[in-house]
């Protein structure tokens, strides 16, 4: 059992940068796979990066790829989505989410999941 809290969403202007923060209680993230999804207005759920449990082994969607960071920080039980050059199509509604059994890219192999904070990027 572990909760899952997002914060550092925001509004930003296109080629800006935001940190997203994934805080976790109850549960260590080293025991999780961890992952980051998000969801525009009239567009279906997709995956954005994710954490391997032990190795932390990082995947991106192509989409994010070379503009996004997933990292992992065990001390703090923290994980954090690093976004910069973000655009337009960025903008989405994003949650972080932990799978004790591994994980992958489909939000239906992860258990837990955070709230959401909102991320828009206009100008």
């Amino acid at each position: 059992q572990v909760q899952l809290v997002e914060s550092g969403g925001g509004l930003v202007q296109p080629g800006g940068s935001l940190r997203l923060s994934c805080a976790a209680s109850g549960r260590a993230v080293s025991n999780y796979a961890m992952g980051w999804f998000r969801q525009a207005l009239g567009k279906e759920r997709e995956f954005v990066a994710g954490i391997s449990r032990i190795t932390g082994d990082t995947s991106y969607a192509d989409s994010v790829k070379g503009r996004f960071t997933i990292s992992r920080d065990n001390a703090k039980n923290t994980m954090y989505l690093q976004m910069n050059s973000l655009q337009p199509e960025d903008t989405a509604v994003y949650r972080c989410a932990a799978s004790f059994f591994g994980g992958g890219r489909r939000g239906s192999e992860y258990g837990y999941w955070g709230q959401g904070t909102q991320v828009t990027v206009s100008s």
